[in-house]
């Protein structure tokens, strides 16, 4: 670990990843940026300091040598861990993203990347955080909000009881507001490497299950819509 405090700064930022060049950059610019930084090479001593002194943001690499960043976020976020995540990766793929911002990201760069743009990201990043210290991301449509952090759901103030596949198909989609989704789009991203045969009916059932407990009529749904012979696109009642 490489730590140095910057009195100037308010801010502290902790950056993971295996590369010793990128922190080594990161590092530089953001104590020239006014902030406090701390680098580590793997996850694990990372989740270590975290727990012993959370970070005001945490700059987070996917590929880790100990432990898969995605995975690492979602414990965090299971902790209670509510500071913004940004995450890096060498992966441009739709599936990728949106696999790191369902794992509790809140940001997401592709190697490589401007300085300039990831220090606007990381003010964006903080600008959002709450008076408790933390980023609390709710998405709402309506009366249906979604918290990712918490996993959790309400419809009109009441709670909306959802199995940990269903959340995780409703952010996804909910998290694409407006886009359509193929179901391979939504195979990737929620089963990854385990099989589903083009005749499986299993996403289309966690459709169905979603729309009887969150649309008001599930025959007509307003919120999640079926294009035909492509897949879904959440619509959020618009």
């Amino acid at each position: 670990m490489e730590s140095k405090l910057n009195p100037e700064s308010g801010h502290r930022i902790m950056v993971v990843d295996d590369d010793p060049g990128i922190l080594k950059v990161l590092r530089g610019n953001l104590e020239l940026a006014g902030y406090e930084v701390e680098t580590f090479a793997a996850g694990l001593p990372a989740h270590e300091e975290i727990r012993r002194r959370p970070p005001d943001l945490l700059i987070l690499d996917l590929t880790l040598p100990d432990i898969d960043g995605v995975l690492l976020c979602r414990r965090l976020r299971e902790e209670g861990c509510e500071f913004p995540v940004i995450m890096l990766t060498a992966r441009d793929g739709l599936a990728d993203k949106v696999l790191g911002l369902e794992g509790g990201g809140d940001d997401y760069m592709v190697k490589p990347f401007a300085f300039l743009e990831l220090q606007a990201r990381i003010k964006t990043c903080l600008r959002r955080r709450t008076g408790r210290g933390g980023a609390v991301p709710v998405l709402t449509f309506g009366d249906l909000s979604i918290d990712r952090h918490k996993r959790q759901v309400t419809r009109a103030g009441r709670p909306v009881e959802l199995t940990n596949k269903e959340f995780s198909l409703l952010l996804l989609l909910a998290e694409n507001h407006g886009r359509v989704l193929t179901r391979e789009d939504i195979r990737k991203v929620l089963w990854g490497r385990r099989q589903l045969y083009s005749w499986s009916r299993a996403i289309d059932v966690h459709i169905r299950h979603l729309r009887q407990k969150i649309e008001s009529d599930p025959d007509h749904p307003v919120l999640i819509r079926t294009i035909i012979g492509v897949g879904y696109r959440f619509d959020g009642g618009v």
